[in-house]
């Protein structure tokens, strides 16, 4: 294995850990929020996402053991990608707080719409696009890039319209 991808698979492995813990986050305040009288919406889009998400770490980690090349323009461009994707992610997560989750949930109470939410609906998603076509860069890893940065766009056309009618009515 060469040093790329040494480096590589470790950042994988460390994005993994960060969405497992993500999760976490997700289920205690998805249960907290069902208790103070919110409703999950939708429900059946988790599983499709859960395995979107999977998938695309699978293909990313053989594209690149099979030997997509590893080029610092591409690296340069991933990076800059992962890093937008990550702040636009994190900024969703710290805004919404105790309501953010994975999970689509309708609050009795308003939408919140401090922070980005007063410019973009979604930042969090479009963080996640950022991410999926960026990471896979990281080592030349076009096919996934291109290939789960579809998938990924297809999905979100059902899972924003879901959320929209819950959250704005």
């Amino acid at each position: 294995m060469t040093k790329t991808q040494i480096i590589f698979f470790t950042l994988l492995s460390l994005l993994a850990l960060q969405r497992v813990l993500e999760l976490r986050v997700s289920k205690r305040n998805t249960a907290n929020a069902l208790r103070q009288g919110a409703q999950e919406i939708a429900p059946g889009q988790v599983p499709w996402m859960t395995a979107l998400h999977t998938l695309w770490f699978i293909a990313m980690a053989l594209e690149v053991f099979l030997g997509s090349q590893f080029n610092i323009y591409m690296f340069c461009a991933g990076l800059i990608l992962l890093i937008g994707g990550q702040a636009l992610r994190y900024h969703a997560i710290t805004t919404l707080r105790e309501r953010w989750s994975v999970r689509i949930i309708k609050w009795p109470a308003p939408p919140v719409t401090g922070g980005l939410y007063k410019w973009i609906k979604h930042p969090n998603y479009l963080g996640v696009c950022l991410e999926i076509i960026g990471v896979p860069l990281l080592h030349g890893a076009i096919f996934s890039a291109i290939a789960f940065t579809v998938l990924n766009a297809a999905f979100l056309l059902f899972r924003i319209r879901a959320e929209e009618r819950a959250v704005y009515g």
